[in-house]
C-alpha cells in the first residue's frame, strides 16, 4: 500500500515555497514511491512554515503535537534548506520511508554559496539535454547552495545575433531560470576584455605570456572601450529578466593586453575596463554586487606585482565593486593569506573541483577529493564570504556537496559531509563501507591516459599490449569494488540505478581492472568508459571532458585534438 504523508503548508504559496513543496514530493515519490498530499484532510504529518529565528536563509526542525514534524524556515531560501537537511536525514525503502530524527536549528555562516559551470568542450553542461541539467540545479539547491554562475565565451561567435550564440544564450539563460526558480542567484562570469572572433584587428589587445584568444580588445585604443561596453550591454539585455546577484570580472586565463598603457594589466588596464564594466552591470540589475577576480595574478599569464597593486588601489574599498574573488590554481594564494583582505573587502574563493589528478577530467568516473578540498579551505576560510566552485560535470559531486557544507558549517569534518551524502544518495546501511571507499579512492587518484606518441603508434598499429592509461597510486585496486559490489545488495532499486551511484561503481571497477591489466585496455574497462560517456552525454567531448574509450582516443587524434 502506497504511503501518503501529508503536508500543511502555513506560508505564503509563492512560487519558492511551493517549489520547495514540489521538490519534497518528487524526491519521496521517486525515491520510495510515498505520495504527497498538501494541506489534505487529517492531521498532518510535516508542517512547513517560514518564521523569523534561525537566522538568515537557516532553518529549525522539530517535533510537533501528535508526532508530527515541523520545518520552519527563518525565510523562503531558510525552508526549502531545512526542507535538504529533512530529506538528507531520512531513509528510503521501496515502498515508504522513514522520516529524519535529526532536530535543531541550523544557519549558514558564509554568505555567498556558489556553484561555476563551466559551459564547454561538451561537457555535461555544454550538451546533456537541458532539462537533466536544470533538475540538477534542483538538486544543488537542497544542499544549501545559493548561487549559480555561468560564462558566455564570445570568442566562439561573430556576435550577438550570430545563430549559435543565441543558442548559447538560450540555454545559458535557462540553466540560470532554473536557479532563481530555487532561490539561487544568478551570476554572469566574463573577461575583462573578451571579444568576438572577428574583432577589428587595428582595437586588438597584445597578448599576455599565457592562454589568449589573440580576439580581445586593448581598452586604451580609442573607440575599444566603446565596442566592449555596447558588447556586454547585449549580453547584459538578453539576462535582464533575471535575479543576476553577482557580475564576475575576470582578467586571465584568456584575456589581458600587454601593451604599454595596460602593463600590468591586473593592477592597470584590467581595473579601467571592470570600473566600466561594473557601472553597466548595476545599471542593469541595481541589486547586483560586481566582483572582482584575480586569477591568475602574479603568475604566468599574469605578472609581478598584480596583487600588491590592487591591494595598493583598493586601500580604500571602491564604490564600484562589492567583492574580490580570490583563488589559484593548485591552491589559493599566499598573498592575500599573508595581507588579509584591503580595507576588510569581502573575498570569495574559486576552488578548482574538477582537474586534481585526474585528466581526463571525470574520465575514469568520480574524484571524490574531501580530504585535499577540506585542507585547502582550511587555510583560507576565515578570509572568505564564500565561494563558487569550478566545475567541469556531475563527477564531482561529492566535492560539490562538501563545500557546499563548509560554507554552510566551516569547521566540519569533510568525512562526516561524505558520510551524510553516502547515506541520503545510497541508504544509511551503506554508509560507513563507501565512506571508506571514498577515501581509498583519494588516496589512489592519479588517473591519465598515455601520452601522445604513445597513442598515436598504438593507432597506427593497434598492438594489444599498448598500456593506455597510466594509474600509479592503485595500491588497493580490489578492496574498494569489492566492498562496493557488496553494499550494492541493500541499495534501493533507484539508487542502485542513479547515476551517483554508476559512477561511484564504475571508479572503482576500472581501478581494479586497470590494475589488473597493467593499464591495458580490456572489453571491461571499455564498456566502463561507455557507459561513463552516455551518462556524461560527452560523445562529441573533446579529450579532456571524454571517458577515454578507444574510439574517443582515435577521434582526437584524428581531428588532431591533442
Amino acid at each position: 500500500m502506497e504511503q501518503t504523508l501529508t503536508v500543511d503548508c502555513r506560508t505564503s504559496n509563492t512560487q519558492l515555497v511551493n517549489k520547495s513543496v514540489d521538490l519534497l514530493a518528487r524526491t519521496l515519490r521517486e525515491r520510495s514511491n510515498v505520495a504527497v498530499s498538501r494541506n489534505g484532510h487529517g492531521p498532518a504529518g510535516l508542517v512547513l512554515d517560514v518564521q523569523p529565528g534561525p537566522g538568515t536563509e537557516g532553518y529549525r526542525i522539530e517535533s510537533g503535537p501528535g508526532g508530527a514534524m515541523r520545518i520552519t524556515g527563518n525565510d523562503e531560501r531558510g525552508l526549502l534548506y531545512g526542507i535538504g537537511r529533512f530529506l538528507r536525514g531520512s531513509t528510503f525503502g521501496e515502498n515508504g520511508f522513514v522520516p529524519s530524527t535529526w532536530r535543531g536549528s541550523a544557519a549558514p555562516e558564509k554568505q555567498v554559496r556558489g556553484m561555476y559551470f563551466a559551459t564547454h568542450f561538451h561537457n555535461f553542461y555544454h550538451d546533456a539535454p537541458v532539462e537533466e541539467v536544470e533538475r540538477y540545479v534542483e538538486e544543488l539547491a537542497l544542499w544549501g547552495h545559493n548561487a549559480l554562475a555561468v560564462w558566455f565565451d564570445m570568442h566562439h561567435y561573430t556576435g550577438i545575433d550570430d545563430p549559435e550564440a543565441r543558442a548559447m544564450i538560450e540555454r545559458l539563460h535557462r540553466i540560470l531560470k532554473a536557479a532563481n526558480d530555487v532561490g539561487m542567484g544568478a551570476a554572469l562570469v566574463l573577461l575583462g576584455n573578451e571579444a568576438y572572433c572577428d574583432s577589428p584587428r587595428e582595437l586588438r589587445a597584445v597578448p599576455n605570456r599565457g592562454s589568449h584568444y589573440h580576439v580581445e580588445l586593448c581598452p586604451n585604443i580609442p573607440g575599444a572601450m566603446d565596442l566592449l561596453l555596447q558588447w556586454r550591454q547585449e549580453v547584459f539585455d538578453a539576462f535582464s529578466d533575471l535575479d543576476i546577484r553577482h557580475v564576475i570580472i575576470w582578467p586571465y586565463d584568456q584575456g589581458g593586453c600587454l601593451c604599454e598603457r595596460c602593463a600590468p594589466w591586473g593592477a592597470n588596464g584590467f581595473l579601467t575596463v571592470a570600473r566600466e564594466v561594473a557601472g553597466l552591470a548595476r545599471r542593469t540589475w541595481p541589486k547586483t554586487a560586481p566582483v572582482l577576480s584575480t586569477w591568475w595574478f602574479d603568475s604566468r599569464n599574469g605578472a609581478p606585482g598584480e596583487y600588491e597593486g590592487v591591494w595598493k588601489a583598493f586601500a580604500r574599498k571602491p564604490d564600484w565593486i562589492d567583492a574580490l574573488m580570490v583563488d589559484a590554481p593548485g591552491g589559493f594564494p599566499r598573498y592575500p593569506i599573508e595581507h588579509g583582505a584591503p580595507d576588510g573587502m569581502a573575498m570569495l574563493n574559486f576552488p578548482e573541483i574538477s582537474m586534481h589528478r585526474m585528466k581526463p577530467w571525470g574520465g575514469f568516473g568520480a574524484n571524490p577529493l574531501p580530504n585535499v578540498y577540506g585542507e585547502r579551505w582550511h587555510d583560507s576560510q576565515h578570509l572568505l564570504d564564500g565561494g563558487f566552485p569550478y566545475s567541469e560535470g556531475i563527477f564531482e559531486d561529492i566535492n560539490k556537496a562538501v563545500l557546499a557544507q563548509l560554507y554552510w558549517q566551516p569547521d566540519r569534518p569533510v568525512m562526516e559531509i561524505v558520510a551524510e551524502y553516502a547515506a541520503y544518495e545510497y541508504g544509511p546501511g551503506v554508509a560507513e563501507s563507501v565512506t571508506d571507499v571514498v577515501a581509498r579512492l583519494e588516496r589512489a587518484q592519479q588517473h591519465y591516459v598515455a601520452d601522445k606518441d604513445t597513442l598515436k603508434n598504438w593507432a597506427e598499429s593497434t598492438p594489444d599490449d599498448t598500456v593506455l592509461y597510466e594509474c600509479p597510486k592503485i595500491a588497493e585496486p580490489g578492496q574498494p569494488f569489492e566492498r562496493l559490489q557488496q553494499a550494492e545488495s541493500k541499495l534501493t532499486k533507484q539508487a542502485r540505478q542513479a547515476w551517483r551511484w554508476r559512477i561511484l561503481w564504475l571508479r572503482a571497477a576500472l581501478d581494479s581492472e586497470l590494475h589488473r591489466s597493467g593499464g591495458r585496455a580490456t572489453p571491461t574497462s571499455e564498456r566502463c568508459f561507455e557507459e561513463l560517456t552516455d551518462i556524461y552525454h560527452a560523445a562529441r567531448a573533446i579529450r579532456t571532458v571524454a571517458p577515454p574509450t578507444r574510439q574517443a582516443l582515435k577521434r582526437h587524434l584524428r581531428e588532431g585534438r591533442w
